[in-house]
């Protein structure tokens, strides 16, 4: 048994394994696929919003390398390995692009190192860290990224796990400050909504039940994390909603993206 197999916990539910239950992968076990059948069953629409998320990102990242030249992007809480991962998407639109991956779940940092391999033009990194650890996250990334430069800040469904609204804010202002001018940050997080009670009683059997908790907030305290930046449109909105190709329903996982 390896270091990594030994720090993976298969007995109880875990949120990476099970959004790749939901979209369809295979790398979760018996007891991530029982928690995501039984918040299905809750909230029947659930395994969209894994989907709609992953959409969002390909969408996001696409633009910023096509449109507005950003070569760097820092994805924190990349989550398993799927199609169309950051680094593919950049480096489709950019092949010298460079992309370093954060996550702090052993299973995903074995994937990733056999998996998330980028061109030969660009570079693809990982590091292990939580997205508390600012200081380790920015040391590190400065050894592939060129923070004089704009970087793309990537959180997409990771700030849900501070529980703490001050601290949230607090990490994200961190990051972004650490970052040139002409930097972005695409941000996604689901979002308690009176038109969306099934969300929170499925939230609340994944509180009980998996690992790490998870936190709600409304769509106008996720607007509050892009303070100080210049929000792109649509602005923050359902991620389905954020330019996309066909219109599709919404979810609530809600997404923006904004410039420093």
């Amino acid at each position: 048994m390896t270091d990594i197999d030994s720090r993976i916990d298969t007995a109880r539910p875990h949120t990476a394994r099970i959004w790749n239950y939901w979209t369809g992968g295979k790398d979760n076990y018996p007891v991530d696929r029982e928690a995501g059948y039984q918040i299905r069953q809750l909230h029947p629409g659930i395994g969209e919003y894994a989907k709609a998320d992953r959409l969002f990102l390909g969408r996001a990242v696409r633009y910023l390398a096509e449109q507005e030249g950003i070569r760097q992007f820092l994805d924190i809480g990349t989550g398993l390995p799927s199609a169309d991962n950051t680094h593919e998407v950049a480096q489709r639109a950019a092949p010298d692009a460079r992309v370093v991956y954060v996550d702090n779940d052993p299973l995903v940092l074995a994937h990733a190192r056999a998996l998330l391999v980028g061109t030969p033009e660009g570079r693809t990194d990982y590091l292990e860290a939580d997205l508390r650890d600012v200081d380790t996250i920015l040391a590190a990334a400065a050894k592939t990224l060129d923070l004089s430069q704009p970087v793309a800040l990537m959180l997409l469904g990771v700030v849900i796990f501070v529980e703490d609204d001050e601290e949230s804010y607090a990490i994200v202002r961190r990051l972004m400050d650490a970052l040139a001018p002409g930097s972005y940050l695409v941000l996604s997080h689901t979002v308690t909504h009176p038109d969306m009670p099934d969300v929170d009683a499925a939230v609340a059997f994944w509180n009980e039940h998996g690992t790490p908790k998870l936190t709600q907030r409304t769509p106008a305290a996720v607007t509050r994390y892009f303070d100080g930046l210049e929000l792109l449109e649509p602005g923050v909105v359902s991620c389905s909603a954020w330019r996309p190709e066909t219109p599709t329903p919404d979810v609530a996982m809600y997404a923006g993206v904004g410039r420093q």
